[in-house]
């Protein structure tokens, strides 16, 4: 039963996405790109970790392009060997949370839950694209099933791994940046707090993002994360609302005059069209458009909550919301998404009360730290996503109660 139950979620995993793949093959390295794509190019070309030979950069978060830099190397770069290379991270993914559902309710469950996760209709055709979320929800399905082994068994080796995962999370996407402190105060309350578990998920978390950390410094001149604190600016300025208010994103606003110039996605641009190299201050350009961003808050704190709400609404709204790689508006994206997303939400609603407290508890921990990171920055299908799983496991606790005990007779 259990490698039957397998092999129907690698096949609702695999199948519709090799179609989608096929389909959309002449465009995957084409469009809706993330920049990461051109880091891991100059990496396997020039040796160089960023835009430009030479320049190293940490204008983004390092994972997704340490993650294409093998598939290039050994492949090439190729449609193929990008979408295949995200196909089994999508399936691996599908078996992980099928292991959660296992865990806290039971096989069929988890084979429900994984099967709802992985045909949400946004992430079949997105998985098959360049975009950075494939690795965010494989981190976020791994991190939450060893937070649960952690928390049930009050082992600290689990929670170092805990750690490292939250790690590579931030590693990957810089807005989950404290959401390993969320999961160090619930394994606080679940461990009858005892500090060892949450201190050992916080000391491997800040361990493994050091190493980025400290080259950023070495290599580019400052302590960071990322150095780009336009996409900071770009959620929180007097422009951003009116723009996604009427369905466009956020790299539509414009510059403030006297920005600095160029950035290095510029200077990128500058010298693939023989312009030479320009070196750009990354520090000093992170520094300015960061001070922008809390201006912004501090001086129109009004502006910034109306914003805050449209974020909120955006991020949840089960309808699909633009963002900069909004990869395709056929039939899955504009009628598929909506019905899929609201039927979700119903079922994971109900899922509430049927549900383990342990892991409700855990899954709206989790969702509330989404939430509030749609506030600081802004909200956008992309980003919830890769947390959509834990909806679906909700929502198998549904069908747990009204079948559980039909399938356990069989």
């Amino acid at each position: 039963m259990r490698r039957a139950q397998l092999w129907l979620i690698a096949l609702a995993a695999i199948a519709p996405r090799v179609v989608v793949l096929l389909h959309e093959r002449e465009r995957i390295l084409t469009a809706f790109t993330d920049k990461s794509d051109d880091f891991a190019q100059t990496f396997v070309h020039h040796g160089t970790f960023g835009l430009v030979p030479g320049e190293p950069s940490a204008y983004t978060q390092p994972l997704y392009g340490f993650f294409l830099v093998p598939v290039y190397w050994i492949f090439g770069r190729e449609w193929w060997s990008v979408g295949f290379a995200q196909i089994v991270v999508a399936t691996g993914t599908a078996f992980l949370v099928y292991a959660i559902g296992a865990r806290v309710m039971s096989r069929n469950a988890g084979t429900v839950a994984a099967v709802i996760a992985t045909l949400n209709p946004y992430l079949v055709w997105h998985d098959v694209h360049l975009n950075r979320e494939i690795l965010d929800q494989l981190l976020a399905a791994a991190l939450v099933l060893c937070v649960l082994v952690a928390a049930d068994r009050r082992s600290l080796p689990w929670s170092v791994a805990s750690g490292v995962l939250g790690g590579l999370a931030i590693l990957g996407n810089v807005r989950v940046a404290f959401l390993p402190a969320f999961l160090a105060l619930y394994l606080l309350v679940r461990t009858g707090w005892s500090w060892a578990a949450p201190v050992a998920l916080i000391t491997a978390t800040a361990l493994t993002v050091a190493p980025w950390v400290v080259r950023n410094r070495v290599e580019v001149g400052c302590f960071a994360l990322t150095t780009d604190g336009r996409a900071l600016w770009k959620a929180n300025n007097l422009q951003t609302y009116d723009l996604l208010s009427h369905g466009k994103w956020i790299d539509d606003v414009k510059d403030p005059p006297g920005h600095p110039f160029p950035n290095p996605e510029e200077a990128r641009v500058i010298y693939q069209r023989g312009g030479g190299k320009f070196h750009v201050d990354e520090c000093a350009n992170q520094s300015y458009y960061q001070d922008k961003a809390w201006q912004f808050v501090r001086e129109h704190p009004g502006a910034k909550a109306k914003l805050a709400g449209l974020a909120v609404r955006m991020e949840w709204d089960p309808r699909t919301t633009a963002s900069a790689t909004d990869s395709g508006h056929g039939f899955l994206r504009t009628w598929a998404q909506p019905v899929y997303t609201s039927l979700l939400y119903a079922f994971g609603l109900l899922g509430l009360l049927f549900a383990p407290r342990r892991f409700v508890a855990l899954a709206l921990l989790v969702l509330a730290y989404q939430t509030l990171a749609a506030v600081v920055f802004v909200g956008a299908t992309r980003y919830r996503v890769p947390t959509d799983f834990l909806i679906a496991l909700l929502a198998a606790a549904v069908f747990e109660r009204l079948f559980g005990r039909r399938f356990s007779s069989a």
